[in-house]
């Protein structure tokens, strides 16, 4: 009786490793999904990994699946994925064998339905404008009679013509054309680049910098006015230094560039019309400003004409001005000599009265005090120089008995530094060897990988590298003519050959079939 744990040696079960069954499954579900839509809301979307790769989930009410976008099919998505967006992805079914799930590689993914696009949008205007991008504060007044005017549309369409048209038109001016594609792939990151790359211009620069930018496109569909509505052109029309004018599609098209622009145009040909005024009226207005500021002109030379006449006929004469002047000039030069006598008099006098009372007395009494006042000084001061020597010799004393005590609290400082300082440098020199090998062995893991990654290794089993007399790498038959020196790298050298006929290498020889071998494994199928 065969035991429980002993094998079924009758049992003809095929036995795989998970690796073959992994690669079977894989295969299988390739084979059966191998193009289809799938409609559900992105979930987990963070943007593009480092690598490139987008990574998230598509779910309904009932499932999940997990998505990847490949970097390569990412940079022609006409659509950017967003957090919570319904879209329809095309694509392949596959199987990561790693981690035993299944996913969907897409190829292409666009928005389920008008709804969804407008639902986005809608969305996507909330958001900014609670940024505040939209504020009619952030909005500058257009100049009046701007030098240089920058245009961002297509070079091919009617709109850039119908602009260059209506502004030469109104009023000549210089224009600078930044062309983009309006539509399609690539047209938002061209639209954002051209925006910041005119507010980049500098002033007096090679290219004139634009004093008002015009963003135009003509009429279409809501997914060809898509880019307009991208969330990276806003930001730049928005974020841009020089007043801005969206002129996108006809006047019953809005799109979200609309309300981040300092003006909005219902045509082109209308922007251009805003940008700049017209210069038959400005010609016409200065004339009549210039007419009406002769006259005035005229009247006001008139009017003070008339008035200086009548203020100079109301004016008095030269004899009449001076004749008061003259009497009080005379009056004061005849009283000046008899003044000069009577203050001199006055003068002697008060001087006669002081010098009455001045005596040698009076002098030497005064002097008597001055010195008296002098020697008190001098005794305040020896006595205040005796105090000061006596606190100085006292604090002396006290440092000079401070100072022989000194020594060896020093020497005890320093023996405890001194240990402190050994301690310390023993734990230095641990740590730099620690550090040492860390490093070293980093760089053994790293020559490692070098080696394992170099092509020496695969000369190692028999295959040689081709080289050109250059020294570059001939990596096509084709490349070879007649004649041509080769040089065959092997594994232990190189070897000098020539090229003989036919540039094509010969074709293989057919291999003789093996005779097949039975084997115990059934097929997976």
């Amino acid at each position: 009786m065969t035991s429980f744990f002993e094998s079924d040696s009758s049992s003809n079960v095929a036995e795989y490793s998970v690796s073959e069954l992994s690669g079977s499954i894989k295969r299988t579900l390739e084979q059966a999904f191998e193009h289809v839509r799938v409609r559900g809301e992105i979930s987990g979307y963070r943007g593009p990994h480092s690598s490139g790769h987008a990574y998230f989930a598509l779910k309904d009410d009932r499932a999940r699946m997990e998505a990847v976008i490949w970097k390569g099919t990412f940079a022609r998505l006409k659509f950017r994925p967003e957090e919570g967006m319904e879209v329809i992805a095309t694509g392949r079914v596959t199987t990561f064998p790693g981690s035993s799930k299944y996913q969907i590689v897409i190829d292409s993914l666009e928005p389920a339905g008008a709804g969804a696009l407008m639902a986005m949008i809608e969305e996507r205007k909330r958001k900014l404008a609670a940024e505040g991008l939209f504020d009619a504060a952030r909005k500058r007044q257009l100049p009046f009679m701007p030098k240089v005017i920058g245009v961002v549309t297509s070079p091919t369409g009617a709109v850039i013509r119908d602009i260059l048209h209506r502004i030469a038109d109104r009023f000549p001016v210089h224009v600078v054309v930044w062309p983009v594609r309006v539509q399609g792939d690539g047209a938002c990151d061209e639209i954002e680049a051209a925006i910041r790359g005119f507010n980049a211009l500098e002033i007096g620069g090679a290219i004139p910098r634009p004093e008002v930018l015009i963003v135009a496109r003509g009429g279409g569909s809501l997914e060809d006015l898509w880019c307009f509505n991208d969330e990276a052109v806003v930001r730049a029309a928005a974020a841009s230094a020089i007043p801005l004018i969206s002129a996108v599609g006809h006047e019953t098209d809005w799109t979200l560039i609309d309300y981040a622009s300092d003006q909005r145009a219902p045509t082109p040909t209308g922007a251009a019309e805003m940008a700049v005024p017209v210069k038959a009226d400005i010609e016409a207005q200065i004339a009549n400003l210039s007419a009406r500021l002769q006259a005035a002109a005229t009247r006001q030379m008139d009017h003070r004409r008339h008035a200086l006449r009548a203020l100079a006929r109301a004016l008095p004469s030269l004899d009449q001005l001076l004749a008061l002047p003259r009497r009080r000039f005379d009056e004061a030069a005849a009283g000046l000599g008899r003044g000069l006598q009577m203050n001199t008099a006055n003068k002697r006098r008060s001087f006669e009265r002081i010098a009455a009372h001045l005596r040698p007395e009076l002098l030497t009494t005064k002097i008597r005090e001055q010195r008296r006042h002098l020697l008190e000084a001098m005794n305040k001061a020896e006595r205040c120089v005796e105090r000061q020597l006596d606190r100085r010799q006292a604090r002396v004393s006290a440092a000079d008995a401070s100072l022989r005590a000194l020594p060896s609290r020093l020497v005890s400082q320093i023996h405890r530094a001194s240990d402190r300082v050994s301690g310390l440098s023993a734990r230095a020199d641990g740590a730099m060897a620690a550090d040492m090998r860390r490093l070293k062995g980093a760089l053994a893991a790293q020559d490692r990988v070098l080696q394992s990654l170099s092509y020496r290794n695969v000369l190692q089993r028999g295959f040689a590298l081709v080289r050109d007399a250059a020294g570059e790498p001939v990596k096509q038959a084709a490349a070879v003519t007649e004649g041509m020196a080769l040089s065959l790298e092997f594994a232990d050298g190189r070897v000098a050959a020539v090229a003989g006929e036919g540039g094509s290498p010969a074709a293989p020889k057919k291999r003789t079939a093996r005779t097949a071998v039975p084997t115990k494994q059934g097929s997976l199928f």
